[in-house]
């Protein structure tokens, strides 16, 4: 039976919301999409929820036009601005010697339990990347083998609850409920890599308008997440003051000239700013050499974090750019110059079905991310934000779970109807409920008496029988 999901993802200068059904073998097929500027936001996150959610808004009503299905709870991404990242690790004894989805589950809430989080701070995810199964390390799946002891070792992401809150607010306004936060980088990573390079170790760094983020996928986990304040857009300002242009004039010189090659003598004619009316001449020359600085710059502070990070041995595959900045032309080669000749490789999002002309431009790489991470795509063992479980070889959390709405019914009804052991004498209105219902037995069980008629002797006895017990 299929289900349908909604992915929102909030990046630094545009919202994309992607409507998708999603089948029982966790294919995944695009059904509706919807994109708008992202307004109200500075560096990824929230600065007025009003203006960001009529961002939001804009985006979801044109995917539901497209889909032609309404959705009441969504999956949204975060950006890695405030967040931070430790890692932990748990213990738990096996008492069958068997281990199961339990154990697992309480190791990776021991695990949780054991890191030193702030109060302001809420956990995104739970990242296990070193199973041990007794004394044998990195294990890849720990489901099912024998063992007395089992460890893990976890890579712990968390944001400022108020970030968080924020976010939550914004979409709320939007017309939806989130149902679960993912780290944008996260996203973008399930949507990029391929298993070769999940196994070798790669860092992907999605580059978008205002922000980048960095993570580096080791040992079937993420190890390292890091956020830069800088993107394309940084770009878009150089030009504007280098060539003293207006921002929009500076924007179409990025697209069309950006390149990292080597720059020709041509003259182009630009607007000057502030007086629109006349214009000026300028060397593509100049143009070249701004664009230059910037890219190099901004390549130079992604070595600085692969290098913070200590990891740098663990990436075999080496590094993997995505989003709307690797579209200039000459990237690759002048990364692999400043990253120390590492493998570098320019990425899109991996196909799926339904997947719109559109959405295969790597700045889409976040969304789609989305949209897989729905369909199982999730690091094998994870713990959500909710602090769920996620299993990778289980069917996935649906975004719409009919049974989600009565799970708090249910659980109050168990908590009256089986009081703890402890708890002492039954409350009164216990008492008087299961009087009543043994007053309906004995009115099923009694014959109807006339005026006068004495009661059945069976009746008499059972009166008897259910007063003394």
């Amino acid at each position: 039976m299929k289900r349908t999901v909604l992915a929102i993802d909030i990046g630094s200068t545009k919202v994309c919301a992607l409507i998708a059904e999603i089948d029982d073998d966790n294919v995944a097929q695009i059904i509706g999409a919807g994109i708008a500027k992202a307004q109200g936001l500075r560096k990824g996150s929230i600065t007025n929820i009003e203006l960001a959610s009529k961002s939001i808004k804009s985006a979801l009503n044109d995917a539901k036009r497209v889909a032609g299905t309404e959705l009441r709870s969504a999956v949204v991404t975060i950006s890695g601005a405030y967040t931070k990242s430790l890692n932990s690790s748990g213990i738990v004894n096996i008492p069958n010697k068997e281990i199961t989805l339990n154990e697992i589950q309480r190791v990776m809430h021991t695990s949780l339990y054991n890191a030193n989080i702030p109060n302001e701070f809420e956990v995104l995810h739970a990242l296990p990347y070193n199973f041990k199964v007794d004394d044998q390390d990195f294990i890849e799946d720990p489901l099912g083998m024998n063992a007395a002891r089992l460890e893990v070792e976890t890579h712990i992401i968390t944001t400022q609850k108020s970030n968080l809150n924020n976010l939550r607010k914004a979409v709320k306004a939007a017309g939806v409920d989130v149902e679960s936060v993912v780290l944008s980088g996260y996203a973008s990573a399930i949507a990029v890599l391929n298993a070769d390079e999940k196994e070798l170790g790669a860092a992907v760094v999605d580059m978008g308008g205002n922000t980048s983020n960095i993570v580096i996928h080791s040992g079937h986990a993420i190890r390292y997440n890091d956020f830069l304040g800088v993107g394309s857009n940084h770009i878009t300002n150089d030009l504007s003051m280098a060539l003293h242009t207006p921002l929009h004039t500076a924007d179409n010189v990025k697209i069309n000239y950006g390149s990292l090659y080597a720059p020709s003598n041509d003259l182009i004619e630009l607007p000057v700013i502030g007086d629109e009316s006349s214009s000026h001449e300028v060397s593509l020359e100049v143009v070249h050499n701004v664009i230059y600085a910037r890219v190099e710059e901004t390549l130079m502070i992604i070595a600085q974090s692969i290098e913070k990070s200590g990891l740098k041995e663990h990436m075999g595959a080496g590094v993997v750019l995505t989003g709307g900045f690797t579209k200039i032309e000459g990237l690759r080669e002048l990364a692999i110059a400043i990253l120390d000749n590492m493998p570098v490789r320019l990425a899109k999002p991996t196909d799926i079905g339904g997947l719109f002309d559109t959405l295969r431009d790597p700045s889409y790489s976040g969304a789609v991310g989305l949209v897989k991470y729905l369909a199982g795509g999730y690091t094998p063992y994870e713990i959500d934000v909710n602090r769920r479980m996620r299993h990778a070889s289980e069917e996935p959390i649906p975004t719409q779970n009919p049974l989600h709405d009565e799970a708090p019914k249910f659980e109050q009804a168990t908590s009256i109807s089986t009081p703890s052991p402890t708890a002492g004498p039954i409350p009164q209105p216990m008492k008087e409920e299961k009087k009543a219902e043994t007053s309906k037995m004995v009115n099923i069980t009694e014959k109807k008496t006339v005026d006068g008629d004495q009661p059945n002797p069976i009746s008499k006895f059972w009166n008897w029988a259910t007063q003394l017990f």
